[in-house]
């Protein structure tokens, strides 16, 4: 059921508490003056006071909780709806760079041939190669590849995930 509808049946529960204690405390109160001799001075007209407060007071808190269903609590769907449209957006302005040699001329400038050449062939394969691929795409040793893979890890530039007997080099970003 939507949280204004029930809010809205809230309040109509509410309203008839109210109508309920209307007529409550109007025969409490002809019962109090036939009954009483007193006047208002009787403690019976006390105890109708207080218990007239109490009730109207629950009333009230009674209509601020359906209030409070009608115009702040959302729905399921709506709660959904807006998720989807925060994520798209989201997406929108987190959209990663195209890798490209361009992106990267400022790390560039600060490495050798060896590293250059090796970080070339990564940004061609897209940011992802595996470590035996680039070993033969780079035409050097596995353990000169390893050494420029190790330089280039410690300057932040790429990492290392270990899939089965070889790894796999992601250029990060």
């Amino acid at each position: 059921m939507k949280n204004r509808n029930v809010g809205t049946i809230i309040i109509g529960i509410a309203l008839l508490i109210g109508f309920i204690i209307l007529a409550f405390n109007k025969a409490m109160t002809d019962i109090v003056n036939t009954s009483c001799s007193h006047g208002p001075s009787c403690p019976m007209w006390g105890t109708i006071h207080f218990q007239t407060n109490v009730s109207i007071g629950i009333m009230i808190f009674v209509i601020l909780v359906g209030l409070f269903l009608i115009f702040f609590v959302k729905d399921e769907k709506e709660k959904v709806i807006e998720t989807r449209v925060v994520k798209e957006v989201v997406k929108e302005q987190v959209k990663p760079k195209k890798i490209t040699k361009e992106n990267y001329e400022k790390v560039m400038k600060e490495l050798n041939d060896d590293e250059k050449l090796v970080l070339e062939k990564i940004i061609e394969a897209e940011g992802t190669i595996f470590q035996s691929d680039l070993v033969e795409k780079s035409s050097f040793t596995k353990v000169k590849v390893t050494r420029i893979l190790d330089k280039l890890e410690g300057k932040s530039i790429i990492e290392r995930k270990r899939r089965g007997m070889t790894n796999v080099v992601i250029l990060k970003h």
